[in-house]
């Protein structure tokens, strides 16, 4: 591990040069508010025509990482990962920028006929014939100093990543699958982990139907849960659960003895926090606003339509393995109910199967299945659709 300073200076500018930059990252989230950000590793090509690989460590002190910033946020450098979600989303927290121009080999995977949520271990293996020793994925990656085995297996972790996208890509490329796979990446350039209040109150159990007063009670809890959590290093769900803070906010407690009668909150809560609890109460009641709308309600499944989204998915699997994709990026079951429900009332879904290439490839062809203008059959052991 080298200081994060020198090493990113020196990166930065190969990084630009290559155009590409290849990154992973280990954390721990067990137990705390935000996951933390332990290890970052990464991989340019060098100007020898190999691959320079360095492992920065964000706990040895402050985290001057403009040089990484700045690449990263340039659009003339691709960033490439695997599941990449969880690492882009600390990178942008960690380091306050946005993250651009992402190819993450998992995703790309599905496009080439590989399985869904396809391990690194796995694809090196498929597509490189390349095998490794991995041993030392479960450990405490916060305790220092880290072991040479916990530094090899980070290592491990981007020294092939680079290899594994170009491969991918070409085989994308031959297949004019490329696009598609581009843009199924899109999405992680707005991956976050910053929890935003309004988001996590209209996400709690029962909300909408309490009055303006209870409702009001309840955004002063969370907002009071998160100050706690993030002052205790803690996850939320340790300091009050939602089902305990739904009922103080239905509940409307004065006093600690009827905060103590609802259950969940324990006497932990009472002791650290519960003339707090009782004040936000208080502000809750003074401050109430309008309640939450009852947005629009979706339309919700029957039993009788199981058999038109059985038949649905027999399509979709279908078209998927013709293509060679993994049937997972065309569709999910809870989008092919919301398609068939919604179909039944006359609507069309607003689900990612109806949207973009996955329309033009199979969501245009099941509403016709739906409207009746399309037949299935089996020949040679394989599903057939017919336009009638």
């Amino acid at each position: 591990m080298t200081d994060l300073a020198s090493t990113l200076g020196a990166l930065a500018p190969l990084a630009r040069k290559s155009g590409r930059i290849a990154l992973d990252t280990e954390f721990m989230g067990e137990g705390r508010y935000r996951t933390l950000l332990c290890l970052i590793q990464l991989a340019v090509a060098d100007d020898a025509g190999g691959e320079r690989i360095e492992i920065v460590d964000p706990l040895a002190g402050a985290l001057p990482g403009e040089p990484l910033a700045s690449v990263l946020e340039d659009p003339q450098v691709e960033v490439v990962v695997h599941a990449g979600r969880q690492d882009i989303a600390l990178l942008r927290r960690a380091l306050g920028c946005n993250v651009r121009n992402v190819f993450d080999t998992q995703v790309a995977a599905g496009f080439v006929g590989m399985p869904a949520q396809c391990s690194y271990d796995t694809l090196l293996s498929d597509l490189l014939d390349v095998r490794l020793a991995k041993s030392a994925s479960f450990t405490r990656w916060d305790t220092r100093p880290l072991s040479s085995e916990q530094l090899s297996y980070a290592r491990e972790d981007v020294v092939h990543l680079s290899e594994l996208a170009t491969e991918l890509q070409r085989r994308l490329d031959r297949s004019g699958r490329l696009a598609w796979a581009r843009e199924e990446c899109q999405f992680l350039e707005t991956v976050s982990d910053e929890r935003d209040l309004d988001t996590i109150f209209a996400r709690l159990p029962r909300i909408r139907g309490m009055n303006a007063v209870s409702q009001g009670i309840a955004r002063e809890l969370v907002a009071w849960r998160e100050r706690t959590a993030a002052a205790r290093d803690r996850p939320v769900q340790s300091v009050l659960g939602d089902a305990p803070l739904v009922e103080i906010a239905k509940r409307k407690p004065t006093s600690p003895r009827k905060l103590e009668d609802i259950r969940g909150v324990g006497q932990g809560s009472m002791r650290k926090g519960g003339e707090e609890l009782l004040a936000a109460v208080q502000r809750g009641i003074a401050h109430a606003g309008e309640p939450l709308a009852n947005g629009p309600r979706s339309v919700q499944p029957r039993p009788q339509d199981a058999p038109l989204i059985a038949l649905s998915e027999a399509l979709v699997r279908a078209r998927a393995r013709e293509a060679d994709l993994a049937y997972e990026l065309l569709a999910s079951r809870a989008d092919l109910q919301a398609i068939v429900a919604a179909h039944r009332t006359g609507e069309r879904a607003d689900v990612r199967t109806l949207r973009g290439w996955r329309s033009e490839l199979v969501g245009e062809e099941l509403l016709a299945l739906l409207d009746g203008k399309v037949s299935l059959s089996i020949y040679d052991q394989a599903v057939r659709a017919t336009r009638l």
